[in-house]
């Protein structure tokens, strides 16, 4: 079979043939294999602002902003424009041995936007591999300091962290089986900090105590003298948009530091603009961590690149004058200067266009439209902050919930909005330049495509028993 020339990609296989090459040759993230070249994969074939057109021509409204990441929306010239010149200037060298302008100016304004002393910055290839790379550290370090036991990671029920073998490890999400292996004496889990799963009678307030207590007990369980690090996501994001009780976050970072556990904060979806702050960490929740990771949002998903911002004291606790050591961790594409210039051009435009003040002042409307949904008798709980949302489904069964969510998917699709389907839930985390008719466009879809649902269970109640 002849190969179709890049050049000559608009006139290539039509898009039946692509979707069986698709099902035959490529392994998608998360694939179905219960039903393997089984599936039909939406082919996407352009995209511009909020919006994505599939090969036959049809219009979607991205509501989760590709994978929480397009922040400044799709088809930026200026995003093309300078990603091609570094290409033709510079595209790659080792960043073992060399720097280039792009990742040192990068680095500089990452330090200057991340909170307190977090002043130093290692460049990774995506949110997996940033958390890696936090965890390594922490391990390191307590190598460096002669605590080989101090190693064990605290991580809550429901927080997603990357699929890299060490992120996997910490990720807490259980509905599904998982089949690859993990490392379990690394983690310890907390239970689930959803403030929607609090028992009949209780408090928000009462349930924080509740929360913090979990913290409190398992650092009485485990022992304070082989935990080394609590990672937490500031809004537990592919778990569901799960928001912990307000003043949760800062408790449990005061109570890491007074027992010297490192505190990770994962701003992997929440980091670049999706709360309305370049970092929400201290603006929003009030804490210092002792390392945040990112990635999606930094180059708004133009290119591959993730960083782990490491604070001054963890730093200064790794280095020494007893013996020389080497940091022996890093990537072939570490600081790719072709991602590092994408992610200067995504900031510049952010920057220029009023991004971060465009979101705080449009959030108050996306999350009323959100939380009018409860309307329906099926939607257990709709919650969110900023630009992110979610509604949950309440049905009988694990089988009832994967059936009302692939509705729910369904009917939004067919009128011309994506949403994440995550079991009984629909997430969304539009580019951050929607705007607030596009807004109320992208609700109306999704209260037309509940109100079907709704007919439908009203004809047929054990779809989801």
């Amino acid at each position: 079979m002849a190969l179709t020339p890049v050049a000559d990609m608009d006139n290539g296989p039509d898009v039946e043939t692509l979707q069986e090459w698709d099902r035959r040759h490529q392994l998608h993230p998360w694939a179905a294999v219960d039903d393997w070249q089984g599936y039909d994969n939406m082919l996407v074939d352009s995209a511009s602002g909020i919006y994505l057109w599939d090969g036959t021509g049809k219009r979607f409204i991205d509501g989760p902003g590709g994978m929480w990441c397009v922040q400044i929306g799709y088809g930026r010239e200026e995003m093309a424009d300078a990603i091609a010149a570094q290409v033709r200037k510079l595209p790659y060298t080792s960043p073992f041995s060399n720097t280039t302008e792009p990742s040192a100016i990068l680095a500089k304004q990452l330090a200057d936007m991340a909170p307190g002393d977090l002043n130093n910055v290692f460049f990774t290839t995506g949110g997996s591999t940033a958390v890696d790379t936090a965890l390594r550290t922490m391990h390191f370090m307590n190598n460096r300091m002669g605590r080989p036991d101090k190693k064990i990671v605290l991580a809550r029920e429901k927080g997603y962290h990357g699929s890299t073998y060490l992120a996997h490890s910490v990720t807490g999400k259980e509905r599904t089986k998982n089949r690859f292996d993990v490392e379990s004496r690394l983690v310890h889990f907390l239970p689930d900090v959803n403030p929607y799963r609090r028992p009949d009678g209780m408090s928000v307030e009462a349930w924080c105590d509740a929360k913090v207590a979990d913290l409190e007990n398992a650092i009485g369980e485990v022992g304070a003298e082989n935990i080394g690090a609590f990672i937490a996501e500031p809004i537990l994001s592919s778990g569901g948009v799960i928001v912990p009780p307000p003043g949760y976050h800062k408790r449990t970072f005061d109570i890491c530091r007074a027992h010297d556990i490192l505190y990770i904060s994962d701003e992997v979806v929440t980091g670049f603009g999706r709360l309305g702050h370049w970092f929400c960490s201290e603006e929003v929740f009030g804490i210092q961590p002792d390392m945040i990771t990112c990635a999606k949002g930094l180059t708004s998903g133009y290119l591959p690149l993730g960083a782990c911002i490491i604070s001054d004291r963890v730093m200064e606790r790794i280095s020494g004058p007893d013996e020389p050591v080497t940091y022996t961790n890093g990537y072939t594409y570490s600081a790719h200067p072709v991602s590092c210039v994408a992610a200067l051009t995504n900031i510049e435009i952010m920057r220029r266009e009023h991004i971060l003040e465009h979101v705080r002042e449009v959030s108050p409307h996306f999350q009323e439209r959100l939380r009018a949904l409860t309307r329906f008798d099926f939607i257990g709980d709709a919650r969110g902050m900023g630009l992110l949302g979610c509604i949950e489904g309440k049905a009988a069964s694990l089988a009832g919930d994967m059936q009302l969510g692939a509705m729910i998917d369904a009917a939004c699709e067919e009128r011309g909005l994506l949403v994440r389907p995550l079991i009984n839930m629909a997430v969304f985390s539009p580019p951050l330049i929607i705007t607030r008719a596009q807004i109320d466009e992208m609700f109306d879809i999704l209260e037309a495509a509940l109100e079907a649902v709704g007919r439908k269970l009203a004809k047929n109640p054990e779809a989801i028993a």
